[in-house]
C-alpha cells in the first residue's frame, strides 16, 4: 500500500495533469523513516524509502520529458493524530509514551496536523515553482540527529 499506491496515483496524476496542458504538482507522502532507519520497522522503513527514490526519479522524468509537472515527498516525523495516539495507547500508558516519543524530538514536542498540511500547501503552489524531486522534512528535527 505504502509503495505501489504512490506509483499508481503519480501514474495517473501525470497523465491528467498532462491533458491540461497547464503543469502542476504532485506531492507524495512518505515518512522521517524513509530516511532514517528504525529496526522495529524494516519494512515500513523500505516502502517509504521507495516513495523517497521513486519521487525523485518522477520528478527527473517529468522534467526532462518537458510535462512542466513537479513531484515531491513529505516526509513527516511523530504528528499528533488518532492514529498515533491509538498506537501508543497500545504499548500501555498513553501518557508515558507520549513523553517518550516527545523526548526522542529535538523540539520536544509532536508536530500537529496544520504542520504537515502547511508543507503541502506549499509543495502544490506557485510559491514552490522551482521545487522537484526534493523532499520536505516535517519531523521536528527528528532526522537532523
Amino acid at each position: 500500500i505504502n509503495l505501489e499506491s504512490v506509483f499508481l496515483g503519480a501514474k495517473h496524476a501525470i497523465a491528467a495533469i498532462r491533458a491540461t496542458g497547464e503543469g502542476g504538482s504532485i506531492v507524495n507522502f512518505s515518512s522521517m523513516l524513509g530516511i532514517v532507519a528504525n529496526p522495529a520497522q524494516a519494512a515500513y522503513g523500505a516502502s517509504k524509502g521507495g516513495v523517497r527514490s521513486f519521487t525523485k526519479s518522477a520528478a527527473l522524468h517529468c522534467a526532462q520529458s518537458g510535462y512542466r509537472i513537479r513531484v515531491n515527498s513529505i516526509h513527516p516525523g511523530y504528528i499528533w493524530t488518532p492514529m498515533l495516539e491509538e498506537t501508543l495507547a497500545r504499548r500501555g500508558d498513553l501518557a508515558e509514551h507520549k513523553r517518550i516519543v516527545e523526548a526522542k524530538t529535538p523540539l520536544g514536542h509532536c508536530g500537529e496536523a496544520d504542520d504537515v498540511a502547511y508543507g503541502v500547501l506549499y509543495l502544490a503552489s506557485d510559491e514552490s515553482k522551482f521545487v522537484t524531486g526534493t523532499e520536505l522534512v516535517i519531523d521536528g528535527g527528528y532526522t537532523a540527529q
